[in-house]
């Protein structure tokens, strides 16, 4: 499986209840920073799929990100993950995410290319 240099994927994100800070408890109506995480962990993990055989996938292992500033509900946030770095199965992203009056997040995420049979049997003990 070979993947291609700089691949790159945006998912976008339309700011809903669900994706609000309220939804964990607070009583705000601003875009969460989990949801923003997993805006920008979505936008690596389709980045990739694609180039992935029936045997692998990859798994998220580390995030270090920055929230900038605040979306409110109703607006989208686009989040764009791009592939700088391969080293074996370890995979590097830059991740970068915008709502419509700019830039409201960035850093970077990394993923590993595993063997789904053997991952799950390795989280499942068997």
């Amino acid at each position: 499986m070979e993947i291609p240099e700089n691949v790159e994927y945006t998912h976008k994100v339309k700011v809903t209840d669900e994706y609000v800070a309220k939804g964990i408890g607070l009583d705000i109506h601003v875009f969460s920073t989990p949801s923003l995480v997993l805006c920008m962990e979505t936008a690596a993990y389709r980045a990739v799929e694609p180039y992935m055989d029936e045997m692998h996938t990859t798994v998220g292992t580390g995030i270090c990100i920055k929230h900038l500033k605040a979306t409110p509900k109703g607006d989208t946030v686009t989040c764009r993950a791009k592939l700088i770095k391969k080293d074996g199965n370890l995979l590097e992203f830059e991740v970068i995410a915008h709502d419509s009056s700019g830039k409201v997040g960035e850093g970077k995420h990394w993923r590993y290319v595993v063997d789904k049979e053997k991952f799950a049997r390795k989280v499942l003990g068997g």
